[in-house]
């Protein structure tokens, strides 16, 4: 599905700088200064989409600071309206390509990462654009700390089961593995846009965290 242009983004989130990082590669290393309390845990989420999960995290965790990536500029600004209706100060957007977080985040600078609903790219050939392929994990224990988690949430099967494979074949340790989210009646279950569609036609939501060890 094509993504109408929107001209106004540019302006909309030049102006919403309390929520848009302007310039997030200079930030590497100093996230924390872009909150009121500094010395929170710092948790990402790799493409937010319309901004649904991390508006409703950063609500309902005041006790944790997030930073959500989006590249698409017309999807962002979606996000951004979430994040400022939650009127909530512990949520900054970054409207970048993150081929490597290592650009923008120092070693050990994050607490947890978030990827949802991302992409699948079934095809063999595309293994490497999966979000849990090796080369996407050495990026994730690099800004992690210590014991460091990436949760995935999918209604994606194939992508599911993938990502077990490669999170163990990378010596992460499993958690809290779900093949029906729903089902579990997890309280604290924060859903997406994505998640509601899915879920609403009956399609089972499968979740996995995983960390790395010491």
């Amino acid at each position: 599905m094509r993504l109408r242009n929107k001209p106004w983004a540019d302006d909309f989130l030049k102006e919403n700088d309390q929520v848009v990082v302007q310039q997030p590669f200079e930030m590497k290393g100093k996230w924390k200064e872009l909150f009121d309390n500094q010395d929170q845990p710092l948790h990402l989420e790799i493409g937010s989409g319309k901004g649904q999960f991390i508006a409703g995290m950063g609500k309902q965790h005041q006790d944790i600071n997030f930073v959500g990536v989006e590249f698409v500029k017309s999807v962002i600004v979606g996000a951004v309206k979430k994040v400022l209706a939650a009127e909530t100060t512990n949520v900054r957007m970054v409207n970048e390509n993150a081929k490597d977080l290592r650009d923008l985040f120092e070693d050990n600078e994050v607490d947890h990462i978030y990827l949802n609903f991302s992409d699948p790219w079934p095809k063999n050939k595309h293994e490497k654009r999966r979000l849990t392929f090796h080369t996407f994990l050495e990026q994730y224990k690099a800004v992690l700390k210590e014991e460091g988690q990436v949760t995935l949430k999918t209604d994606n099967k194939g992508l599911f089961e993938y990502s077990l494979v490669s999170f163990s074949n990378f010596g992460m340790i499993l958690e809290d593995v779900s093949v029906d989210l729903h089902a579990d009646e997890d309280p604290l279950n924060v859903q997406t846009e994505y998640e509601e569609k899915f879920s609403a036609k009956g399609q089972p939501i499968y979740r996995c965290t995983a960390r790395f060890p010491q």
